[in-house]
């Protein structure tokens, strides 16, 4: 255990620190060999772990191609040109309104395309509005914050929830019954604990007229058009598809696919393109495929040797308290490790915890999404709970918006428990309306 323990901590900091350039993919695999040479793990075990993780791992990647060539094509910069002009010259309106946009782009392009693509057109919008420091800070915490407090509702909002129903065999429509009104829970928590923390930084008024019109944002007209219906077809065929067991990384790769040769004008052998395929494909987080399974290798070695039975006999006497506290108390464990240990790994430690405790259909259902819950808001807590905080601060940084440390856990101590509160009640009460899975 100890051995297990040194291995994945070298890793996490090493993930975070990351040496002489190296990606997070090299340093996880890195920890993983020597996890391997050292018998945390054993071969076999690489098999084990792949199968949990890949369908995940390269939904993701599809999912960010997408919003790399939508926010290239300028798909982005026009919705929030849009909300910034409903907000009509009201502060107050446009802060809840950017909050909602950034809740729907998680739904649909997971935590990390709402926090990375969208908050860069956030500070450019509050730029050209003047907005002072402090307000543009307040705005730029907001859309960080709710990138991952609201990335529940689907399976593919966050990576987080891809793994943990393919370990449980939770189906797309199931899984969205369950989560999308607890979503809607999480989104005014998170509105109404972001406007207390931020009312008095947020400006009452501002000029419409200094704003561009949003169709100047519109780089390629013909992936504008073919969006919305690909989308929609897109949430459709997730829906479709699910009963025949079909992953989602094959639609979501199809629809990739599709908006690549849009983007590409393929039949036209890329005579008239716009936007670049080959960058979006660069940009793409090809390191998070390696550290999925570099990562996920220690994390498993760290399960095996003890940390599973452990997560498993505490889920266990939280069953025997009644479900609401092992509701809540599911997600608050979830979140907690997930703010020490990265909520990736994390997940897959609770996901292996879960289906070792000894507990009921309804009380296992529960804690399944709980530690869902728990490992999406959890990693607000602190910078390293995930990936998508530590490139969103440094996103920040490169801007000149450097928030420390220090000053990111108060913020996340301060903004989290609350919402995580009312968001594991709220799927207590809920999935006890609407009764067990068939």
């Amino acid at each position: 255990m100890m051995l297990a323990l040194i291995i994945f901590a070298v890793t996490l900091v090493l993930v975070v620190w990351q040496p002489r350039g190296l990606g997070i993919g090299w340093t996880a695999l890195g920890g993983a060999l020597i996890a391997l040479l050292s018998g945390v793990v054993q071969w076999a075990d690489i098999a084990t772990v792949w199968d949990i993780v890949w369908d995940a791992t390269f939904t993701f990647v599809a999912l960010i191609i997408i919003s790399l060539i939508l926010d290239e094509a300028g798909f982005f910069s026009w919705a929030a040109l849009h909300v910034a002009r409903w907000g009509a010259g009201h502060g107050r309106r446009l802060f809840v309104l950017i909050i909602v946009l950034g809740a729907v782009i998680a739904a649909f392009f997971a935590n990390d395309g709402a926090a990375l693509l969208l908050t860069p057109i956030v500070i450019a919008i509050l730029a050209r509005l003047r907005f002072a420091p402090n307000a543009t800070l307040a705005f730029i915490i907001a859309t960080g914050f709710v990138a991952d407090t609201t990335s529940l509702p689907l399976i593919i909002s966050n990576l987080v929830n891809i793994v943990s129903a393919n370990y449980f065999g939770v189906g797309f429509g199931r899984y969205a019954a369950v989560m999308a009104p607890v979503n809607l829970v999480s989104l005014a928590a998170t509105l109404g604990v972001l406007w207390l923390a931020f009312r008095r930084q947020v400006p009452a008024s501002y000029r419409v007229d200094e704003l561009e019109p949003p169709r100047s944002a519109i780089r390629d007209a013909l992936i504008f058009r073919a969006a919305p219906p690909l989308l929609a077809l897109l949430l459709l065929a997730y829906f479709i598809t699910a009963p025949f067991g079909i992953p989602v990384s094959f639609v979501t790769g199809t629809a990739a696919l599709l908006l690549m040769a849009i983007a590409g004008r393929w039949w036209r052998a890329g005579r008239g393109a716009v936007v670049s395929v080959a960058s979006a494909l660069r940009h793409a987080p090809w390191q998070i495929v390696l550290f999925s399974i570099g990562m996920y290798l220690v994390v498993y070695g760290l399960g095996k040797a003890g940390l599973t039975d452990s997560g498993a006999g505490a889920l266990g006497w939280l069953a025997r308290q009644g479900d609401f506290l092992a509701t809540v108390g599911t997600g608050f464990l979830s979140a907690v490790v997930a703010s020490v240990m990265n909520n990736l790994p994390s997940t897959l430690i609770g996901a292996l915890a879960v289906g070792q405790a000894h507990v009921s259909p309804h009380t296992r259902e529960l804690m399944v999404y709980a530690n869902v819950i728990g490992n999406d808001l959890g990693p607000k807590f602190t910078p390293i709970g995930s990936l998508a905080t530590l490139l969103w601060l440094h996103v920040l940084a490169g801007k000149g918006y450097g928030i420390s440390w220090g000053r990111y856990m108060r913020i996340g101590i301060l903004i989290t428990p609350p919402v995580l509160l009312l968001t594991l009640t709220a799927l207590y009460g809920w999935l006890a309306l609407i009764g067990p899975a068939a």
